[in-house]
């Protein structure tokens, strides 16, 4: 449970970096994402969920090997 609220604290830092440091370039951004179809933001989704899953997969099993 430690490791996981550590990892679930290192995504909201990563998450909000942009937020905190960029709020302008975060709102236009906010504004382009808006106009894209849905389709096309589930394909994106959908790529970044497999890739950070194939991600998870490679680090625990090479960390596992070592």
């Amino acid at each position: 449970m430690e490791f996981f609220l550590c990892v679930l604290g290192l995504v909201m830092v990563v998450e909000g970096l942009p937020y905190f440091a960029f709020p302008e370039k975060m709102k236009a951004f906010m504004g382009m994402i808006r106009e894209q179809e849905d389709t096309t933001l589930r394909i994106m989704g959908g790529a970044l969920l497999i890739l950070g899953l194939l991600i998870l997969f490679f680090a625990r099993r090479g960390l596992g090997s070592a």
